[in-house]
């Protein structure tokens, strides 16, 4: 009704209208004008990529008529550069919004292209695929690639090896394998390691067919490790390990080789199961020790290097690829070195004697003390045994003392020859560490590089003529008793001096134990039956035969727990041991005055202060009167038992046994 009244108010004849319009639409089918009345009608939808014309160009922006009321500006540098873009020229663009704020279309041509490309990407594309494509910039964890597409390459996939630097690729085309296609985020990630992985192991397989052991081949320095480099033979990488780089000392790789190296290697080894190849580089050029026996005969003395210092030794560089060893045995003839670098240090020249090769093991050993004479060799010519020396004690061991008798040269002071009637246990006993002391050379041996000395050789030995003229079998001595043994008793008849009481000559009566009768501390008299001077042993006996003098009789004279109650125990076993009969005058013997009190038979010069002898002159303590109180011979029911004491070697100079006790006669 609407049109009918604006037909006929504007005087419009309807008839004349629809015989126009039957006349424009001769020979259009119904089918063409549905389709032509579908194409006149577009979709302005946000995000619809459209087909638009170039109507001007100018500036920095592109108007476009993409068929809307009103036309939308491009950006100019969304076309590529060297692209050119004039009137006229069709484009897609992707309608972002229908108007802005100046009320233009918003367009974008590179969303478009990117849209597009995506499309033809994935429809012509799928994992696995190989693509080429030039790197575009560097991105968190990798490198964004234009495959027509921006891709991603991660950086652990850009190389075999994770490159140092990756954004070194940007700008280089990448030829890369697609790993996975993301179309709901539109996302590709691609992998060049991969690629080159499966085209490495084609030629790997082919080239640890043609590798064997001497070969020349050249490669490339792909990695450097403190244990040496990986060199790239093309298809497979082989190990130059850094003990084949060079027949000399190097500490690093990196000291001949670099990354990217193009080197010229032989091959060691080849495992084709492990897929391993061992390189050398000095194998190209032959070994110093190929005539290290001419160049280097044992015996020649040699200029080296000091190139390192280890806890027991030097090496020595006597050339390239050629080191030797000297211990630090072969350092000094005398002087006690505990490091190296008391004597050398390194980069020193020093020279050496060679003393022995092992090619096999590319092993020398070499020797500094061999270039200076051997100061044993006059130790034998200026000590023959029997001179005297005066040394200090530098250190004391538990069999001896070692005694410095000039720089460097030591002598053993042994500890049985200390005393010859003392039994010492330990030299502190007789010296301190620093004390200065006479002895004799007893035997030089300069192979051992060893020195004996004597300290009771500077004394006749008492053994000999004084003891067997000091105590005659069948004396009455008295002693202390010092120690028990299951075979008898050990008594000090003077200091130093001990004679064994055999556990048979303690009583007429048989007897177990010593204990019965005799205890530690003991004062006794007792009988000289046997003086060994060959054996440096006295057997003694508490025996009575036959009819005695009370005053000759052995017994105990006092006891131990009687001394232990005195008052003054020490001085009650003084005057006891004063009036010993054996303390004589008429029996002392000139060498005995030459003995220091202290009984290490060692001249009074050579005693430490301590030990020396007190003076004629020193107040003597004041002496109990009358005559000690004697004890009457006691069975074992009046003796208090110790506990019984295995057999222990007694001092020398007294039996160490029931074996070597001196037995009484008809026994």
């Amino acid at each position: 009704m609407a049109k009918e009244d604006v037909l006929a108010r504007y005087g419009v004849d309807r008839g004349a209208v629809e015989k126009e319009v039957e006349q424009s639409l001769q020979g259009v089918t119904a089918e063409d004008l549905e389709k032509s009345l579908d194409e006149s009608v577009r979709d302005y939808s946000v995000n619809t990529i459209l087909a638009g014309r170039v109507v001007s160009v100018g500036g920095d922006e592109v108007m476009v008529d993409v068929g809307y009321k009103s036309e939308g500006a491009v950006p100019r540098h969304e076309w590529e550069r060297g692209q050119t873009v004039a009137v006229g020229d069709t484009v897609e663009v992707l309608l972002e919004a229908v108007e802005d704020d100046a009320g233009l279309v918003q367009l974008s041509k590179r969303k478009a292209d990117r849209i597009r490309n995506w499309e033809r990407v994935v429809t012509h594309h799928q994992e696995g695929d190989v693509v080429t494509g030039t790197v575009m910039r560097k991105i968190k964890g990798g490198l964004l690639v234009d495959m027509g597409v921006p891709v991603f390459l991660p950086a652990s996939q850009v190389d075999i090896r994770r490159p140092g630097e990756i954004g070194d690729y940007i700008g280089r085309q990448l030829t890369c394998k697609i790993l996975k296609i993301d179309q709901e985020r539109r996302n590709i990630v691609v992998s060049r390691r991969q690629l080159i992985e499966g085209q490495r192991l084609i030629m790997k397989r082919r080239l640890l067919r043609k590798l064997q052991k001497g070969q020349t081949r050249s490669g490339k320095v792909k990695n450097i490790v403190d244990f040496g480099a990986f060199v790239d033979l093309g298809g497979i990488d082989g190990l130059l390990h850094i003990t084949d780089m060079s027949w000399g000392r190097i500490s690093h790789p990196s000291e001949i080789v670099a990354i990217d190296d193009q080197i010229e290697v032989m091959v060691l080894n080849v495992d084709v199961q492990k897929e391993k190849v061992a390189l050398g580089l000095k194998q190209k050029t032959p070994s110093p020790w190929d005539s290290i026996e001419k160049k280097y005969p044992v015996g020649s003395e040699v200029s080296g290097e000091a190139v390192n210092l280890v806890s027991y030794g030097a090496f020595v560089k006597l050339e390239e690829g050629v080191e030797g060893l000297v211990h630090i045995s072969e350092m000094s003839w005398t002087r006690r070195i505990n490091h190296p670098s008391e004597v050398v240090a390194i980069g020193d020249m020093v020279d050496v004697v060679v003393l022995g090769i092992n090619k096999e093991k590319e092993e020398i050993s070499l020797g500094m003390k061999q270039t200076e004479q051997n100061p044993w060799e006059a130790v034998q010519k200026n000590y023959p045994p029997g001179t005297e020396v005066v040394g200090r004690v530098r250190n004391l061991t538990s069999y001896g003392a070692f005694i410095e008798i000039e720089e460097g040269i030591d002598g053993l002071l042994h500890v049985s020859d200390m005393s010859w009637t003392r039994k010492i246990s330990h030299p502190s006993e007789v010296l301190q560490k620093g004390d200065t002391v006479k002895a004799v050379v007893l035997e030089v041996d300069p192979d051992k590089r060893r020195v004996a000395l004597g300290l009771k050789q500077l004394l006749p030995d008492p053994w000999k003529d004084e003891i067997p003229s000091r105590y005659r079998a069948g004396d009455l001595v008295r002693g202390v008793v010092t120690k028990l043994t299951n075979f008898g008793a050990f008594v000090e008849l003077e200091d130093g001096l001990e004679g064994l009481l055999h556990v048979s000559e303690l009583s007429e009566k048989k007897i177990p134990s010593p204990e019965e009768i005799v205890d530690v501390g003991d004062v006794v008299d007792v009988r000289v039956i046997r003086v060994d001077s060959e054996g440096r042993k006295i057997g003694l006996s508490l025996r009575t035969e036959g009819e005695v003098p009370e005053g000759e009789r052995p017994r105990i004279v006092i006891r131990s727990d009687q001394i232990a109650q005195a008052p003054n125990p020490k001085e009650l076993v003084a005057q006891a041991l004063k009036e010993a009969p054996q303390r004589d005058a008429r029996r002392a013997t000139p060498a005995a005055a030459q003995l220091s009190e202290s009984g290490l038979n060692i001249p009074r010069d050579m005693a430490r202060p301590e030990e020396q002898a007190p003076s004629d002159e020193a107040p003597q303590p004041e002496q109990p009167q009358g005559e000690p109180p004697a004890v009457d011979e006691a069975g074992p029911e009046d003796v208090t038992p110790s506990a019984p004491e295995d057999a222990v070697p007694g001092p020398e100079g007294a039996a160490s046994g029931p074996e070597d006790a001196a037995q009484p006669e008809g026994e």
